[in-house]
C-alpha cells in the first residue's frame, strides 16, 4: 500500500507542470532548511548551556583558590611556599584562554569588591601571573578590538607604567580604542592624564566629554592644569571640552580667553563661550556682547539674553528693550523676563503695546461688525 502511494506521488510530480514541480523542489529545500536550522539552534544552546556550567565551576574554583592565596601571605613582600604553589597553578591554567579570562574576571571581581592591602595583593599577583606582559603585548597587535581590549584590562588593574606606549595609540582610526585610552588616562592619572589634549586630532565626541567629565569629578581633585592652551586648540572639540571644564570646576582666570572666543569661526563655540560668562561672573564680558550682538546670528543672540536673564542690571534695560518686539519667540520671551527682573512693576508693557494700540485708533468698538 505504502510503495503504491509513493508511486502515485512520484507519477504525479513527473506528471505535473515544472512550475508545480520548481514549488514542490523549493518547499521541500525550505522544509530541509528549518529542519536543520532547528537541530543547529538545539545544538548551540546546550552548548552554551554546557559551556556555562564549566565557567560558573571554574570560578568558584579559582576564587577559592585566590582567597586562599590572600589568607596564606607571611609578612613582607615574601612569597609564601603555599602562595607560590598557587601562582604555578594558576600560570599552567592560564595556558588556556577560556581559564585565563575567567582568572582575570575573577580578580577583577576581588579587587572591586576590596580595598587597601588585599587591593594592592590582587594587582601585584596579576603581575606575578605575567599577566601584565600579555595585556602590554596586545598594544602592538594589528586587529584594533585587541589593542582596544589590553588598554581595558590595563586600565582596570591600574597599571600605570605602561601609558607612554598607550598614548601612541592616541588618534588610532578607531574611535573604541581611543575612547579606551582616554579612559584609561583620566582613570589612572586624573588631570594630568589630560596631556593627551595637547596631542589629539580626531574629534571628542560629546557621549566621550560626558565620560570623561564625569570620571573626573568623582577624582575630587583641585590640581587642575593651565587650560589656556587648550582653548587655542585647533581641533574645535578640544576648546568645546576645555569650556565644559572650566564651567564645571571654576576656572575664572580664563576670562580674555573666553572673550576671545566670542569671535570663533565656529558658531557652536562662540555660544558656548557665551553661555560661561554667567557661571563664572565674567561681567566685563556683558559690554563687549552688547556692543557687536547687531553682527550676531539669532542663536548668539538667544544665548546672550539667556545669559543676561541672570547678569543684566538697569543699565541694561535700554538694550533689551530692542528685543521686545522681536519676531523670534525665544528672544521676545527672555526680553521680557529680563525687563520684569529688572522692572517688576511691568513699565515697558505700554512699549510693547502701542502697536496693537495703534491699529484700533478711529474704530467704534461699541459697533458690531
Amino acid at each position: 500500500m505504502t510503495t503504491n502511494y509513493t508511486q502515485y506521488l512520484f507519477d504525479y510530480f513527473h506528471s505535473s507542470p515544472a512550475i508545480i514541480q520548481i514549488s514542490w523542489l523549493i518547499s521541500a529545500i525550505l522544509l530541509l532548511a528549518v529542519v536543520v536550522l532547528i537541530g543547529y539552534l538545539k545544538y548551540v544552546r546546550a552548548r552554551l548551556r554546557n559551556k556555562g556550567r564549566i565557567i560558573n565551576t571554574y570560578q568558584k574554583k579559582y576564587e577559592s583558590d585566590l582567597i586562599e592565596y590572600l589568607y596564606a601571605g607571611e609578612e613582607g613582600d615574601e612569597l609564601s611556599l603555599q602562595q607560590q604553589q598557587i601562582i604555578t597553578y594558576l600560570k599552567k591554567c592560564a595556558k588556556n584562554r577560556l581559564k585565563k579570562r575567567i582568572i582575570i574576571k575573577t580578580l577583577l571581581k576581588l579587587r572591586n569588591e576590596i580595598s587597601g592591602e588585599t587591593a594592592d595583593a590582587i594587582q601585584k599577583l596579576y603581575y606575578n601571573l605575567n599577566f601584565i606582559g600579555e595585556a602590554e603585548a596586545k598594544l602592538n597587535s594589528k586587529k584594533w578590538s585587541v589593542i582596544a581590549n589590553g588598554i581595558s584590562e590595563l586600565a582596570q588593574f591600574d597599571i600605570k607604567e605602561v601609558h607612554e606606549k598607550i598614548i601612541v595609540h592616541i588618534n588610532h582610526p578607531k574611535k573604541e580604542v581611543r575612547r579606551e585610552i582616554q579612559f584609561y588616562l583620566v582613570k589612572l592619572f586624573s588631570f594630568d592624564g589630560l596631556s593627551f589634549l595637547d596631542i589629539l586630532q580626531t574629534q571628542l565626541s560629546e557621549w566621550d566629554q560626558i565620560q570623561l567629565l564625569e570620571v573626573l569629578q568623582r577624582k575630587n581633585s583641585l590640581n587642575l592644569p593651565d587650560l589656556t592652551n587648550w582653548l587655542q586648540s585647533s581641533n574645535e572639540s578640544v576648546i568645546s571640552f576645555t569650556l565644559k571644564l572650566a564651567k564645571i570646576f571654576n576656572q575664572y582666570e580664563i576670562k580674555e580667553q573666553v572673550i576671545q572666543l566670542f569671535n570663533h569661526p565656529n558658531i557652536a563655540i562662540r555660544i558656548e563661550a557665551i553661555e560661561l560668562v554667567s557661571p563664572l561672573g565674567f561681567h566685563e564680558a556683558t559690554a563687549i556682547l552688547k556692543k557687536d550682538s547687531i553682527n550676531r546670528s539669532t542663536e548668539e543672540i538667544i544665548a546672550i539674553l539667556k545669559m543676561g536673564e541672570k547678569m543684566f542690571t538697569n543699565e541694561d534695560i535700554a538694550f533689551v528693550s530692542e528685543f521686545i518686539n522681536h519676531h523670534n519667540y525665544e528672544i521676545k520671551q527672555s526680553a521680557e523676563l529680563i525687563m520684569h527682573s529688572i522692572d517688576p512693576e511691568d513699565t515697558y508693557t505700554i512699549h510693547i503695546n502701542r502697536k496693537k494700540d495703534e491699529q484700533y485708533e478711529g474704530l467704534d468698538l461699541t459697533k458690531a461688525g
